[in-house]
């Protein structure tokens, strides 16, 4: 059996000036990295604007387990499913962060013959988004540190600095440090950090910008920290919103390149989203559903965070809703959810699948709450078993849920047709009706509230101290209108990440809240997760290698 790479390797590419054709697009409104990747240019941007827009179908999955579930591989082979079946579509997906890349969690290009291409390029430095954002964040940091060197006119508490450094890379040594220590030529000695890039705020401002002012706009409005008064300092105090925006001028440009089939597709911005909002950018999906009639994109881990904030951080940024949400699951995976172990997932076990459907139907009455239709998509393994489909399928007509198999690992567009089919099929007799989960202009504990209890099924939220501290002060600063992120374990609904399945009766409890005035919501942190992950065992990294004549090996 080939690996990914090896079937990507195996595809002859096509230009990206002659992938674009059929979305309307030419040589004049790309600008070339290279045969194969392109962005698009601001002119070409603005003009499509005027086009109509398309079908919006958002494509998330059940929490994500060890035996993996293919919510990527599923998104690019139902474009090209839907292509086949004569729907003009394109794709919207985030790029790949070099820290999962080189970790665990593998790239983002999809698997299979359901892959965007080129998969070595987008899984590493790509068009350099990543490094752009980096060094964005990390100016901010130096200009910080600068401004205290230099005399601290703004009287900046060095202790209340929030603005952390960042690097695209796992690195757990990196999660505290202090800086500024030797001599006083060195700066003003502190506690600092280091978050992953794609958990800085820059990122989560890029991927919802509209444009350069906007991004100037809300480059401007990140906090860094507080007065020794506890007054908030923001960018524009620092005057550097223009510098930052600079550098990313071209970052901020959708990326265009193909799947394996000549799908057109944007791979643009990457935000983690269980520390983040999790979806790529608002320019590159709101470009995709003006150039095409269907449009696919996803959002980061299980529904319970990557949906969520789509709907209720992001398409408030979009031209239109979803009309419809895919929701991504594997029998080995339900398995489980149902209490099996990692090693046993091969065996058929009937009853597993019936326990774990809880995970899955909890994901599907939570889209439904948003007014959205749902279709579940079985990601197909060799090892699933007739019994195992027929009480899979048996479960989802008791909650009246279309579900399809799709073999698009294995077989590409054409183990996508039958998902495609009941999809458009779906969004033709059952409209959307969007709506969001909470108004914002309820309190911070009250919408913090509603995720837990609506989405998560929690019955009671406990706030630290600490957090209510910082509450107290969002409050007194006016900013608690906004939308809420949730930052906590993707492994469950619940803050525990041990706790699979669908559990009932627990409690989550927020350690921390903080404001991103510049990405437009305010965090709010559960359990112990990290914005800086740290590496496994035997990370990924040491699979890879490459060969004389500059082709990699070993990349999944």
């Amino acid at each position: 059996m080939k690996t990914d790479i090896e079937i990507a390797q195996s595809i002859e590419l096509k230009p990206i000036v002659d992938v674009v054709e059929k979305i309307g697009l030419n040589s004049d409104d790309l600008e070339l990295y290279g045969k194969y990747k392109a962005k698009l240019s601001f002119d070409k941007i603005r003009e499509v604007e005027k086009n109509p827009v398309g079908k919006l179908i958002l494509v998330t999955a059940i929490n994500p387990t060890p035996a993996g579930e293919g919510k990527s591989t599923i998104t690019i082979g139902l474009a090209d499913a839907l292509n086949k079946i004569g729907k003009n579509t394109m794709i919207a997906i985030r790029e790949p962060s070099l820290g999962p890349v080189m970790g665990i969690k593998g790239g983002a290009a999809g698997g299979g013959y359901a892959q965007v291409l080129p998969m070595e390029d987008i899984n590493l430095h790509f068009t350099g988004d990543m490094h752009a954002i980096t060094t964005a964040n990390n100016a901010l940091a130096a200009v910080i540190d600068n401004h205290l060197h230099q005399g601290n006119e703004l009287g900046i508490d060095q202790r209340r600095i929030i603005w952390k450094r960042v690097v695209d890379l796992n690195d757990r040594a990196l999660r505290h440090v202090t800086v500024g220590l030797g001599s006083p030529l060195n700066g003003i000695p502190r506690e600092d950090g280091f978050d992953i890039t794609v958990a800085s705020e820059i990122m989560a401002i890029l991927c919802l910008a509209t444009d350069i002012e906007d991004l100037k706009r809300r480059l401007a409005n990140i906090v860094i920290g507080y007065r020794y008064d506890r007054t908030p300092v923001y960018v524009r105090d620092l005057e550097v919103e223009g510098a930052l925006a600079l550098l990313l001028k071209d970052a901020i440009k959708p990326n265009l390149v193909q799947t394996i089939y000549g799908t057109p597709a944007f791979v643009h911005g990457g935000p983690f989203a269980n520390i983040a909002h999790g979806c790529n950018s608002v320019l590159a999906t709101t470009t995709a559903l003006h150039l095409a009639d269907y449009t696919i994109t996803e959002a980061g881990f299980g529904a319970d965070l990557g949906a969520e904030k789509f709907l209720d951080i992001k398409t408030p940024n979009l031209p239109t809703s979803p009309d419809a949400v895919v929701i991504v699951a594997t029998l080995r995976a339900l398995k489980m959810n149902g209490g099996v172990a990692k090693d046993a997932l091969t065996e058929e076990n009937v009853e597993a699948v019936r326990a774990g459907f809880a995970n899955l139907k909890r994901h599907v009455e939570n889209i439904r709450k948003f007014g959205i239709p749902a279709v579940v998509a079985i990601n197909e393994f060799v090892t699933d078993t007739e019994a195992e489909i027929a009480a899979l399928k048996e479960l989802c007509a008791e909650i009246d849920v279309p579900v399809e198999l799709a073999s698009v690992w294995a077989n590409g567009a054409d183990g996508g047709v039958e998902l495609a089919e009941t999809l458009v099929k779906t969004i033709e007799t059952s409209p959307a009706n969007y709506t969001r989960l909470y108004d914002n202009n309820l309190s911070v504990e009250e919408k913090i509230e509603t995720i837990v209890t609506e989405i998560y099924r929690g019955v009671k939220v406990n706030f630290e101290k600490k957090a209510k501290t910082q509450i107290a002060q969002i409050v007194k600063n006016g900013w608690d209108k906004l939308p809420i992120c949730m930052a906590k374990t993707q492994y469950s609904f619940s803050d525990n990440p041990n706790a699979l399945g669908a559990p009932e009766n627990f409690e989550i409890t927020i350690r921390e809240v903080v404001p991103k005035l510049g990405a437009g919501f305010i965090v709010a942190l559960t359990g112990d997760v990290m914005t800086m992950p740290g590496l496994p065992k035997r990370p990924a990294a040491l699979n890879m290698d490459v060969a004389a004549d500059g082709t990699a090996v070993g990349l999944f």
